[in-house]
Protein backbone atom coordinates (compact mmCIF):
# COMPACT_ATOMS: atom_id res chain seq x y z
CA UNK A 1 0.00 0.00 0.00
CA UNK A 2 1.40 2.97 -1.04
CA UNK A 3 0.11 5.60 1.49
CA UNK A 4 1.14 9.01 -0.30
CA UNK A 5 -0.37 7.59 -3.40
CA UNK A 6 -3.98 7.22 -1.53
CA UNK A 7 -3.49 10.55 -0.63
CA UNK A 8 -1.98 12.23 -3.83
CA UNK A 9 -4.74 14.35 -4.96
CA UNK A 10 -4.97 16.22 -1.69
CA UNK A 11 -1.25 16.17 -0.84
CA UNK A 12 -1.71 18.26 -4.37
CA UNK A 13 -3.42 20.74 -3.07
CA UNK A 14 -0.87 21.83 -0.31
CA UNK A 15 1.13 24.62 -2.27
CA UNK A 16 4.15 25.31 0.73
CA UNK A 17 6.21 22.35 0.13
CA UNK A 18 7.56 22.24 4.02
CA UNK A 19 3.90 22.26 4.59
CA UNK A 20 3.71 19.22 2.49
CA UNK A 21 6.50 17.46 3.72
CA UNK A 22 5.35 17.68 6.82
CA UNK A 23 1.82 16.02 6.16
CA UNK A 24 4.00 13.13 3.97
CA UNK A 25 5.92 11.89 6.86
CA UNK A 26 3.35 11.98 8.95
CA UNK A 27 1.41 9.43 6.78
CA UNK A 28 4.44 7.41 6.24
CA UNK A 29 5.99 7.52 9.71
CA UNK A 30 3.14 7.90 12.13
CA UNK A 31 -0.33 7.05 10.61
CA UNK A 32 -1.39 3.48 12.10
CA UNK A 33 -2.13 1.02 9.56
CA UNK A 34 -5.53 0.57 10.60
CA UNK A 35 -6.42 4.37 9.46
CA UNK A 36 -6.34 2.93 5.83
CA UNK A 37 -8.66 -0.36 6.91
CA UNK A 38 -11.16 1.28 8.76
CA UNK A 39 -15.01 2.55 8.79
CA UNK A 40 -15.05 6.13 10.22
CA UNK A 41 -17.78 4.98 11.81
CA UNK A 42 -18.47 1.36 14.21
CA UNK A 43 -21.84 1.97 14.39
CA UNK A 44 -22.75 2.69 10.92
CA UNK A 45 -25.23 5.76 12.77
CA UNK A 46 -23.16 8.13 11.18
CA UNK A 47 -21.16 9.12 7.86
CA UNK A 48 -22.84 8.52 4.00
CA UNK A 49 -22.99 4.97 2.94
CA UNK A 50 -20.07 5.11 0.49
CA UNK A 51 -17.73 5.07 3.36
CA UNK A 52 -19.13 2.34 5.24
CA UNK A 53 -16.53 -0.67 3.63
CA UNK A 54 -12.82 -1.25 4.12
CA UNK A 55 -11.35 1.86 3.79
CA UNK A 56 -14.11 4.07 4.64
CA UNK A 57 -12.29 6.59 6.95
CA UNK A 58 -9.35 7.23 3.99
CA UNK A 59 -12.74 7.87 1.84
CA UNK A 60 -14.27 9.95 4.62
CA UNK A 61 -10.86 11.94 5.10
CA UNK A 62 -10.71 12.47 1.36
CA UNK A 63 -14.27 13.86 0.68
CA UNK A 64 -14.11 16.04 4.04
CA UNK A 65 -10.58 17.77 2.07
CA UNK A 66 -12.31 17.72 -0.95
CA UNK A 67 -15.39 19.66 0.67
CA UNK A 68 -12.81 22.15 2.15
CA UNK A 69 -11.47 22.82 -1.45
CA UNK A 70 -14.85 23.33 -2.96
CA UNK A 71 -15.77 25.83 0.33
CA UNK A 72 -12.58 27.79 -0.49
CA UNK A 73 -14.01 28.00 -3.96
CA UNK A 74 -17.24 29.28 -3.07
CA UNK A 75 -16.52 33.15 -2.09
CA UNK A 76 -13.51 34.98 -1.32
CA UNK A 77 -12.47 33.75 1.76
CA UNK A 78 -10.08 34.87 4.38
CA UNK A 79 -7.42 32.44 4.65
CA UNK A 80 -3.75 32.78 3.00
CA UNK A 81 -2.32 30.42 0.75
CA UNK A 82 -0.69 28.88 3.94
CA UNK A 83 -3.55 28.95 6.07
CA UNK A 84 -5.78 26.60 3.37
CA UNK A 85 -2.25 24.58 3.19
CA UNK A 86 -2.60 24.26 7.39
CA UNK A 87 -6.46 23.50 6.47
CA UNK A 88 -5.93 20.56 4.24
CA UNK A 89 -2.93 19.67 6.43
CA UNK A 90 -4.75 19.30 9.40
CA UNK A 91 -8.07 17.67 7.47
CA UNK A 92 -5.68 14.53 6.12
CA UNK A 93 -4.47 13.97 9.19
CA UNK A 94 -7.60 14.87 11.69
CA UNK A 95 -8.81 11.02 12.21
CA UNK A 96 -5.38 9.02 12.36
CA UNK A 97 -5.44 8.12 15.52
CA UNK A 98 -9.71 7.45 15.56
CA UNK A 99 -9.62 3.88 17.43
CA UNK A 100 -6.39 5.16 19.41
CA UNK A 101 -3.24 3.54 19.87
CA UNK A 102 -4.66 -0.01 20.43
CA UNK A 103 -4.79 -1.29 16.75
CA UNK A 104 -7.55 -4.12 18.12
CA UNK A 105 -9.79 -0.78 19.57
CA UNK A 106 -12.72 -1.17 17.15
CA UNK A 107 -14.32 1.82 18.39
CA UNK A 108 -13.52 5.65 18.40
CA UNK A 109 -12.06 6.50 21.35
CA UNK A 110 -13.34 10.39 22.47
CA UNK A 111 -9.82 11.97 22.47
CA UNK A 112 -8.82 11.03 19.54
CA UNK A 113 -7.45 14.11 18.01
CA UNK A 114 -5.28 14.58 21.20
CA UNK A 115 -4.12 10.96 20.29
CA UNK A 116 -3.16 12.46 17.24
CA UNK A 117 -1.83 15.56 18.37
CA UNK A 118 0.36 13.81 20.92
CA UNK A 119 1.76 10.84 18.40
CA UNK A 120 2.95 13.49 16.09
CA UNK A 121 4.47 15.28 18.88
CA UNK A 122 6.82 12.25 19.82
CA UNK A 123 8.27 12.69 16.15
CA UNK A 124 10.69 15.87 16.59
CA UNK A 125 12.41 15.14 13.23
CA UNK A 126 8.97 15.57 11.92
CA UNK A 127 7.52 18.31 13.92
CA UNK A 128 11.11 20.86 13.00
CA UNK A 129 9.91 20.35 9.57
CA UNK A 130 7.66 23.77 10.26
CA UNK A 131 7.92 26.67 12.17
CA UNK A 132 6.35 26.26 16.03
CA UNK A 133 2.99 28.46 14.65
CA UNK A 134 2.28 26.19 11.15
CA UNK A 135 2.66 23.31 13.33
CA UNK A 136 0.96 24.57 15.63
CA UNK A 137 -1.82 26.01 13.76
CA UNK A 138 -2.11 22.24 12.35
CA UNK A 139 -2.12 20.79 15.21
CA UNK A 140 -4.90 23.11 16.95
CA UNK A 141 -7.06 22.16 13.84
CA UNK A 142 -6.71 18.80 14.28
CA UNK A 143 -7.29 19.03 18.22
CA UNK A 144 -10.84 21.04 17.99
CA UNK A 145 -12.19 19.44 14.84
CA UNK A 146 -14.80 17.29 16.72
CA UNK A 147 -16.17 21.47 17.42
CA UNK A 148 -19.44 20.94 20.05
CA UNK A 149 -19.02 17.32 20.41
CA UNK A 150 -15.82 17.19 22.35
CA UNK A 151 -17.17 15.22 25.93
CA UNK A 152 -16.51 11.58 26.42
CA UNK A 153 -19.35 9.64 25.64
CA UNK A 154 -19.35 7.73 28.69
CA UNK A 155 -18.01 10.20 31.68
CA UNK A 156 -19.88 13.27 30.08
CA UNK A 157 -16.51 14.64 30.95
CA UNK A 158 -14.91 17.66 28.61
CA UNK A 159 -12.05 15.73 27.06
CA UNK A 160 -11.48 18.12 23.94
CA UNK A 161 -10.81 22.22 23.58
CA UNK A 162 -14.05 23.73 21.68
CA UNK A 163 -12.81 25.81 18.04
CA UNK A 164 -12.05 29.70 18.76
CA UNK A 165 -10.73 30.45 15.56
CA UNK A 166 -11.84 30.51 11.91
CA UNK A 167 -10.23 27.89 10.53
CA UNK A 168 -10.60 25.71 13.61
CA UNK A 169 -13.77 25.97 12.86
CA UNK A 170 -14.14 25.50 9.02
CA UNK A 171 -12.14 21.90 9.98
CA UNK A 172 -14.50 21.38 12.22
CA UNK A 173 -17.69 21.91 9.52
CA UNK A 174 -15.25 20.21 6.70
CA UNK A 175 -15.41 17.20 8.80
CA UNK A 176 -18.73 17.56 9.77
CA UNK A 177 -20.37 17.93 6.53
CA UNK A 178 -18.07 14.72 5.59
CA UNK A 179 -19.87 12.84 7.77
CA UNK A 180 -23.62 13.29 7.33
CA UNK A 181 -25.49 10.20 5.80
CA UNK A 182 -27.08 12.73 3.08
CA UNK A 183 -24.02 13.94 1.34
CA UNK A 184 -21.85 11.88 -1.16
CA UNK A 185 -19.13 13.16 -3.34
CA UNK A 186 -18.28 11.49 -7.25
CA UNK A 187 -14.87 11.95 -6.76
CA UNK A 188 -14.55 11.51 -10.99
CA UNK A 189 -16.35 15.05 -10.95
Amino acid sequence: MDRLDIFKTELSYILNPKIKEFTKKVLLKIVPDYFFIIQPSSTKKYHPLQTHCDGGLVIHTKMAVRIAIEMFEFKKNPYTNDMKDCIISALILHDIYKNGTNPLNKYTVADHPMVAVNQIKLYKDICNILNEETLNTILDGIMCHMTKWNKDYKTKKEVLPLPTKSFQNYIGLCDYLASRKCIGINFDA
